[in-house]
């Protein structure tokens, strides 16, 4: 896949492209940005585009350079991803075993190396900085055809030190068109897609994970549930959604969808057109909804929702948490 073929980051890919044009291409990036916008496939493309023979700063995506590139078959285009086990940090013994004298000695083959660590933050946490050390150092010196892309959704996460040896690429959450044609590619019916793309956060990794199951419908299901508990149900029907959210996996999902919901009702209420809901395929609903709950109210639910996800964030105890949320939301109608 060539620059050409990744949508929505215009601007990222614009630096770039004039970096390669201008033989002036960094040593060090820091691609930013959420999961699933782009971030490897950008450094993948930047990769096959340096070593491409075909056609040298595009990449011509059929050559047997590209493909292997691709394929992650060729010896100078390496991803090193967080381990599987444990907190998944990279150990720094690996680093200096299996990365670094790498580093030392490429490209092997082409013209240039890259090096690209997905999830940097994770690999290289500030609380474990023994590996994040070793790195610097490469980065600080590195040889002159060798380049390192660090793909990072929480830079906060990484070393200051390594932040500022890095030049930082911001790529953007891919907008609602964007994502669409994402899952239209991929043979999603329209009914399952709209809820996709309101919860998605505009990753495409997780539109396409909300779709799988009708996963996303169902989250909105149970958000509009627990609305109608907080007006209609009882105390014991709130307890008991309570306890079951605190238990599960998309406990985070489901609020956000909540918020969502809400937004949605606010907009409503304030005279925003249904085209312009996130949750427009339920516009009856909203509408109706925004009738009885006004403005201010909706958008002071989105509030207290947010400061429950902080809590959680903290390790708050979940099912308390979600107890004084809900009750809390009656209360405050």
């Amino acid at each position: 896949m060539s620059f050409a073929a990744i949508e929505g980051q215009d601007a990222a890919l614009r630096v770039l492209t004039h970096a390669m044009s201008s033989d002036r291409l960094g040593q060090s990036y820091l691609f930013v940005g959420p999961s699933g916008v782009g971030k490897q496939l950008a450094a993948l493309a930047l990769a096959r585009a340096m070593l491409c023979p075909v056609t040298p700063g595009v990449g011509c995506d059929e050559c047997e350079v590209c493909a292997r590139a691709t394929s992650g078959n060729h010896p100078d285009v390496r991803v090193w991803k967080p381990r599987d086990e444990g907190n998944r940090n990279l150990p720094v013994e690996y680093l200096r075993s299996e990365v670094l004298p790498l580093a030392r000695f490429a490209p092997f083959e082409g013209p240039h190396a890259f090096f690209i660590f997905p999830e940097a933050d994770v690999s290289f946490p500030v609380q474990h900085p023994e590996a994040a050390n070793a790195l610097l150092k490469t980065l600080e010196e590195p040889r002159p055809t060798v380049h390192f892309v660090l793909l990072s959704e929480r830079p906060d996460r990484l070393l200051s030190t390594i932040r500022s040896r890095c030049q930082r690429l911001r790529f953007a959450p891919l907008t609602s068109s964007v994502l669409d044609r994402v899952l239209q590619r991929h043979n999603v019916p329209v009914e399952l897609r709209s809820p996709a793309l309101a919860l998605a956060g505009g990753r495409a990794d997780v539109a396409l994970a909300l779709c799988e199951s009708e996963r996303a419908q169902h989250v909105l299901e149970l958000a509009l549930r627990i609305d109608q508990a907080l007006d209609h149900g009882s105390p014991a029907e709130l307890l008991e959604l309570g306890e079951s959210l605190a238990r599960a996996d998309d406990r985070g999902l489901v609020l956000e969808c909540l918020a969502t919901f809400y937004r949605d009702v606010a907009a409503a209420g304030l005279g925003r057109p249904d085209t312009e809901l996130s949750f427009a395929h339920h516009a009856d609903a909203i509408q109706a909804r925004a009738r009885l709950l006004r403005p201010r109210s909706a958008a002071q639910r989105v509030a207290r929702i947010a400061r429950v996800g902080r809590e959680f964030e903290r390790n708050a105890n979940a099912e308390v948490a979600l107890d004084g949320l809900f009750f809390g939301l009656r209360a405050a109608g």
